[in-house]
């Protein structure tokens, strides 16, 4: 009798439980904030107790080149480097054509020596920007300057590079010789006037863009075009047509 009192008890309580959570679940009770389905750990919160923190959310992984792959997509991308500017080599043919018809040029310094001479004509000027197309003799300051062939004076000019400067053309018209950084003009030197083998055209200087501290006649040959202007012509390597001047 007793047994089955017990058992319809607890069919009573199970039945009683569940018609409860039926009718909850419908009303929304058992939804999150609801009090009747709050935790313990809720009550406590509300009570004034701190709640344990949570692990914070991993950060995302953001992925990075490798040293190597990055420094070699830098060095694909880099651009090359501009090529250096190379000098301007004067014309064998008008060299070949100096050396035959010029005639037998003399050093045009004073006492300057064949075995002092530099041959600096492919050398560059103004940081590599300028071809020397000439030579430099040195000597001290107010050693006489020779002309270095018979010719006319074409033309006086004062520069900012070459300073006191001559343009003397050869007779025939082909060849101008070129005298810079002259400390002063030979008396009596004017345009029109034919200077001989030897003859003085002025003394050396460093007037110009030259050095103070090493005073030197700028040389340089060129052959003329047909316009005949003094200021522009084809470069011509003075060094080797005063060797042969000396041999002979």
């Amino acid at each position: 009798m007793r047994a089955r009192g017990a058992l319809l008890f607890v069919a009573g309580f199970l039945a009683g439980a569940l018609a409860f959570y039926s009718v909850a679940w419908r009303t929304g009770a058992l939804a999150p904030g609801h009090w009747l389905s709050r935790t313990s750990r809720d009550v406590s919160s509300s009570a004034g107790e701190s709640p344990a923190p949570s692990a914070p959310a991993p950060l995302p992984t953001i992925p990075f080149p490798t040293p190597t792959a990055h420094a070699a997509a830098g060095a694909a991308a880099a651009p090359l480097a501009a090529p250096l500017e190379t000098p301007r080599p004067s014309s064998p043919l008008a060299g070949a054509l100096a050396i035959s018809d010029m005639g037998r040029l003399l050093l045009p310094v004073h006492g300057a020596r064949i075995a002092a001479l530099k041959d600096n004509f492919l050398e560059t000027r103004s940081n590599g920007s300028r071809p020397h197309d000439a030579i430099d003799i040195l000597a001290p300051r107010g050693t006489p300057v020779l002309a270095a062939a018979t010719g006319t004076v074409a033309k006086l000019f004062t520069s900012q590079q070459g300073g006191l400067t001559v343009y003397q053309f050869d007779p025939t018209g082909t060849w101008a010789y070129y005298y810079a950084h002259l400390d002063r003009y030979a008396p009596g030197l004017a345009e029109g006037v034919t200077l001989s083998r030897g003859e003085r055209v002025g003394d050396v200087g460093s007037t110009g863009n030259a050095s103070p501290e090493a005073p030197h006649l700028h040389f340089a040959i060129f052959r003329l075009g047909p316009e005949k202007h003094w200021w522009k012509g084809e470069p011509v390597n003075p060094y080797p047509l005063l060797l042969k001047g000396e041999e002979r």
